[in-house]
């Protein structure tokens, strides 16, 4: 395997090839060349969050943070669609991260609820027709992030600036990567091959009114941070039910050990270095492997943020309450869909029965 092979391996693909090898020079080898990796990516995420900043200002970071996970999975990812098509999905996807987020925070909780599942059940339909890549949670979160650091005025402007220089890198990375994808399917296919009665489209439903759902308790409760359970909720409503309460566990237990990692980084550490907890949580992400650490650093990030909004101990609270709570509502929330939908299922059947009779 050549140097760049190595790099293009995933944290779980880099460790198991590190554990697999024997010998020792090439196992060494193996280490370094994972360790560069981490600082490689660490360091290329803080560059392009830092562009974007700089130019759209820094209450738009997170535009930069959007458009970065959009390309680090579009260049790998595709649609399911024809590679010319599959454009036109990209460009839907950055027109409602333009519109979406900003329209909803002008309007009361109860309808930006409506025009939350619209959107984000758009997002699915674009951007997830091929399940097995879960390009939903790039460009769902990339939604929920928008909305939780809203801004308004030139501010906005610019965002959409850098929402659109996204939109277009996003298109030349990914016809580059994917225009030889074999695929038939047309963009209209998308919409044409929806229907409720399909395990997929019924995932796309049940993620949209969750998420949707949860984002309105919470605004209805009057707690801030909304986007936390809606995010919680997005992160463990997966297309097979049965994945979820694995998923939830972790969620949970792991949002806590984040937090209380977190707690004891802002208590021994000097304020001058709050700025950097979110860059080890950063560093943490890319050397694990599976959820439920990457779950645990990428609490840092959004508690350095809210402690110096909230206070840690008001920041620790809505992000384990948000996490936790959001993920057990998701959990009773799949069942009912799940008991609905059999309870459908069975008259279906029944009434097709009582016809052939």
């Amino acid at each position: 395997m050549t140097f760049y092979q190595e790099l293009q391996l995933s944290s779980a693909g880099s460790k198991q090839l590190i554990k697999s090898t024997k010998d020792k020079k090439e196992k060494f080898r193996h280490i370094l060349i994972y360790n560069f990796k981490v600082y490689l990516v660490m360091i290329f995420c803080v560059a392009v969050v830092t562009l974007f900043t700089k130019f759209t200002g820094s209450n738009n970071s997170v535009v930069g943070v959007t458009v970065l996970l959009a390309v680090l999975v579009l260049r790998q990812a595709d649609f399911g669609i024809r590679t010319t098509h599959g454009l036109l999905s990209i460009a839907g996807i950055y027109l409602i991260l333009m519109a979406g987020p900003r329209f909803t925070n002008t309007l009361t909780p109860v309808p930006a609820f409506f025009v939350n599942i619209i959107c984000i059940l758009l997002l699915m339909i674009l951007g997830c027709h091929n399940v097995i890549m879960y390009n939903h949670s790039t460009f769902v979160l990339g939604y929920l992030l928008l909305q939780g650091y809203d801004v308004t005025g030139h501010e906005y402007t610019l965002r959409v600036a850098g929402l659109l220089f996204g939109m277009v890198l996003c298109m030349f990375i990914f016809y580059k990567n994917q225009k030889n994808r074999p695929y038939q399917r047309k963009f209209i296919d998308l919409f044409k091959e929806f229907d409720i009665h399909s395990a997929r489209s019924r995932w796309y439903i049940r993620l949209s009114l969750i998420v949707s759902s949860a984002m309105l308790i919470m605004s209805l409760l009057g707690l801030p941070r909304a986007m936390w359970a809606g995010i919680a909720c997005m992160s463990v409503c997966l297309p097979f039910p049965s994945d979820c309460t694995k998923r939830v566990s972790d969620r949970g237990i792991f949002n806590v050990v984040g937090c209380l990692i977190f707690m004891v980084l802002y208590t021994v550490l000097p304020k001058t270095m709050y700025p950097y907890i979110g860059m080890i949580g950063g560093i943490g992400v890319g050397y694990s492997a599976g959820y439920a650490w990457q779950t645990v650093f990428n609490t840092f990030g959004a508690l350095s943020i809210a402690s110096g909004i909230f206070g840690m101990p008001m920041a620790l609270k809505l992000r384990i309450g948000a996490n936790v709570l959001g993920a057990v509502y998701t959990v009773v929330c799949t069942k009912v869909f799940n008991f609905l939908a059999n309870l459908t299922n069975v008259r279906k059947n029944v009434n097709a029965s009582a016809g052939g009779i």
